[in-house]
């Protein structure tokens, strides 16, 4: 692995980038882009943020949060590439990995336990809280200024990995780094407003349909919501993909695991893992080809709702003692 002194030498001599963040990107990876892209064209490269799926309109409040363009939006890719909060290649889309293959320079920074070392440059910390954290420390080696842009960006990603500071990646040193970045102007009232009170309504109707189908296993100990792709659709909420649905699962007293199945495309299910206490969700997601962090982790199988349903809880059912 590269040091963090390494790559921002590598930034430094290149000018033209590319940055590529995860599909269905949550506030972490948008944050993380927008805070580099401000940085790196505050030094005068030309930065292009391409993404495989569109935003969620919590995020428009952020600066440069119309930058993002989706691939066929480019017809030449720089050669430059930096991923972000990107555990491996194939999290980007299969659109977009297939058309950067030919690219001269990759590097990958992220904190996912199970990041595969991918890039020519690499730095991955699975103790720092997001990818955010990284990139203020990044930002602070480079020294590059920490403007109020950059800082409500990164705020944002920390709030939004951290759960509002309630999970258990939140460390001493995120607090201090959230610290710093209020000092440099982050706006609490318009991250609180935008991020927490601004829940589009079909992000609402969402919970409505998924909680219609919760479900309970194991006494109590695993709970589930599942979202039908009919149901879904009906509500005109296909392109919703919403960070805090599922935590409305864990939060139930008893539950040590929670899970969401949403069947994004008929046969297609993507499934997200939260755990409470101890249970490794990343090594369960990882056995079905997802991973993510200890706490927090997602993978997608093809199948019916019931059938891959019954196939999860199976598993998580092996591993609770």
């Amino acid at each position: 692995m590269n040091t963090l002194e390494s790559i921002g030498r590598q930034l430094s001599m290149s000018d033209d980038y590319m940055i590529i963040g995860h599909s269905i990107p949550d506030g972490d990876s948008v944050g993380s882009i927008l805070a580099l892209y401000l940085a790196l064209t505050s030094l005068g490269k030309r930065v292009i943020i391409i993404m495989q799926d569109s935003l969620s309109s919590v995020y428009d409040y952020l600066p440069a949060a119309d930058r993002f363009y989706r691939p066929d939006d480019i017809s030449t890719m720089p050669e430059n590439i930096i991923l972000l909060d990107c555990s491996r290649l194939d999290r980007i889309g299969e659109d977009l990995a297939k058309r950067i293959q030919d690219n001269k320079i990759t590097i990958n920074i992220d904190h996912h336990q199970d990041n595969d070392m991918f890039g020519d440059y690499n730095f991955v910390n699975p103790r720092a809280s997001s990818a955010a954290e990284i990139l203020f420390e990044l930002l602070t080696i480079m020294e590059i200024p920490i403007s109020t842009e950059i800082a409500d960006c990164l705020y944002a990603g920390i709030v939004m990995d951290t759960g509002s500071f309630m999970n258990s990646n939140t460390t001493s040193n995120t607090m201090r780094i959230a610290a710093v970045l209020l000092e440099k102007g982050a706006d609490i009232d318009r991250a609180r407003n935008n991020l927490l009170e601004s829940k589009p309504r079909e992000e609402v109707l969402l919970l409505r349909q998924g909680l219609q189908h919760l479900e309970f296993y194991n006494n109590g100990r695993i709970a589930c919501m599942k979202l039908p792709f009919d149901e879904v659709q009906n509500i005109n909420a296909l392109h919703v993909h919403p960070e805090g649905t599922i935590n409305y699962v864990r939060s139930i007293k008893g539950v040590e695991v929670a899970l969401l199945f949403r069947e994004v495309s008929p046969g297609l299910i993507k499934i997200g893992y939260r755990s409470k206490n101890e249970i490794d969700v990343a090594a369960l997601a990882n056995r079905l080809g997802g991973g993510g962090h200890k706490r927090a982790a997602g993978a997608q199988k093809q199948g019916s709702l019931d059938d891959v349903t019954r196939l999860v809880i199976e598993m998580v059912e092996d591993v609770l003692v």
